[in-house]
């Protein structure tokens, strides 16, 4: 059998992916980002000054959940690899399971109960705050492990999986659009207008719901996908073989550090503008806006980028940009506050997110890689368990943002000064905020650009080479399976 005739076979096959295909596995993303953008954008804010919570209390929570996820997330890994299909597919289905349960607990978040709000939050407060909390997060779970392994049964091609990294990444940025927008509504320099939060959340979870009913209706498991036989051991072998793997390791923690220092920019930026700046309604969403706007042009260049450069390459350099970016806004602290300031900070923003949507657009192609690599390499092939892995990291990086934030804002004291019902702030306060605004995210894609240069292995030449050991693996499989 020639080669031509064997990549027809095994990858051209279960390719060949339409417009249609794209977009319906990018809304999967955009109906997760409907729910997820209200956690990353408006949830610690209302737990601070809606709900009065302490932020220590709101720190200790945020970690907490993160422990559970250890546990919850490797469960709902190896449920996918073990359970048998159904008609529907392995991974698909879960867009279904878990529409329903992620938007009503979206909303549960957000409701404030008759008491709710005093200056003493009860106990009963913070247990039903980390109840609807912790259901948000396993609901999320039941759908992004599924999610994020159904790139891998969609389509085997190479290019094609980096095409559906983009307009993955394309269909999150547009799920945070509408968020975005309720944020310039709902926040203020006074405060939180908390009934136009509770309806735009209501909205958001009802068009998240719908998002991933159409990605579920969209979506087509071209590969084969055969349930693991049940093993002793099998799971902790699984996470072994993936704590050996330096490809999913490195991108592991680079993907941490780049969503520690997105929810970091979404959370503490409110803050910033508002107080800083003394800017409210539509100034509060600018930051963010700038920083994901590249991605509307950069995704036509990047498929492109990669193809001459590799995603690597241009990811690694694109991080060393938005620290850089972040590191020179720091000394916008000698210009004051005013006009002139704001506008440098809001270009700095957009430079930092030229840099940092290379990697936003390719990370998930990237994953894949790895995957594929350890599929070559060993034999086995856990998407489920792999992408449980893959999520943990990126649900750590909600510790990092959470301690970064709420450290700050306990740093200058933000609590006591907001519940003594005023929010005025001194100049040392406010000096302390915009360090610290800067220099974390400086610090964090400072870190991502070095994991990317030093530790990740897989440059293009070796994606090139992996592409043709993956062919032949499936080669080798198909013969087996002939003898059998």
């Amino acid at each position: 059998m020639s080669e031509n005739t064997a990549k027809e076979s095994y990858i051209a096959k279960v390719s060949g992916l339409k417009g249609k295909d794209y977009v319906a596995y990018a809304l999967g993303d955009t109906g997760c980002c409907l729910a997820f953008g209200l956690v990353t954008t408006l949830l610690q804010r209302y737990y601070t000054d809606v709900l009065l919570l302490n932020p220590i209390y709101i720190m200790v929570m945020f970690v907490a959940a993160r422990l559970w996820d250890a546990v919850n997330d490797p469960i709902m890994g190896r449920i996918c690899d073990s359970i048998k299909p159904s008609k529907w597919g392995r991974y698909r289905p879960w867009l279904l399971y878990g529409a329903l349960p992620l938007a009503l607990s979206a909303v549960l978040m957000f409701i404030k109960w008759g008491g709710f709000g005093t200056q003493s939050a009860s106990i009963g407060v913070s247990v039903y705050v980390a109840i609807t909390y912790v259901l948000f997060g396993m609901s999320y779970t039941v759908i992004q492990i599924p999610y994020g392994s159904l790139a891998s049964v969609v389509t085997l091609d190479d290019k094609e999986r980096s095409k559906l990294s983009i307009w993955r990444s394309v269909g999150a940025a547009l799920g945070s659009i509408p968020v975005i927008a309720l944020s310039t509504i709902a926040f203020t320099t006074s405060g939180v207008k908390y009934n136009a939060l509770l309806i735009g959340v209501i909205v958001i979870s009802v068009c998240s719901f719908a998002m991933l009913i159409a990605s579920f209706i969209g979506n087509k498991e071209r590969v084969r996908s055969l349930p693991q036989k049940p093993q002793k051991g099998a799971t902790i072998k699984a996470f072994k073989i993936l704590f050996k793997s330096k490809s999913m390791v490195s991108v592991s923690i680079a993907s941490t550090l780049l969503f520690a220092g997105q929810l970091f920019i979404q959370s503490f930026y409110s803050y910033l503008i508002n107080y800083y700046f003394g800017k409210g309604g539509i100034w509060t969403a600018v930051p963010t806006v700038l920083t994901y706007l590249p991605m509307a042009f950069l995704m036509f260049f990047t498929p492109n980028l990669v193809r001459k450069h590799g995603k690597k390459e241009i990811s690694a350099l694109g991080m060393v940009v938005a620290a850089a970016a972040n590191l020179a806004m720091v000394f916008l602290l000698f210009m004051g506050r005013g006009d002139a300031t704001l506008y440098l900070f809001m270009f700095f923003c957009l430079i930092s997110g030229v840099g940092m949507n290379f990697f936003v657009l390719q990370v998930w192609a990237m994953v894949t890689d790895a995957i594929d690599e350890i599929e070559v390499t060993t034999g086995g092939r856990d998407d489920g368990t792999a992408y449980a892995f893959f999520m943990f990291f990126r649900k750590f990086g909600q510790v990092i943002s959470a301690i970064a934030v709420n450290a700050t804002l306990l740093g200058m004291g933000y609590f006591s000064t907001v519940s003594s019902g005023t929010f005025s702030f001194s100049q040392s306060q406010l000096k302390i905020m915009f360090i610290l605004a800067t220099l974390i995210p400086a610090a964090l894609f400072g870190g991502m650009a070095i994991v990317l240069y030093l530790f990740y292995p897989l440059s293009k030449t070796r994606v090139a080479d992996l592409q043709e050991e993956k062919e032949r693996h499936l080669k080798n499989i198909a013969v087996e399976e002939n003898r059998e």
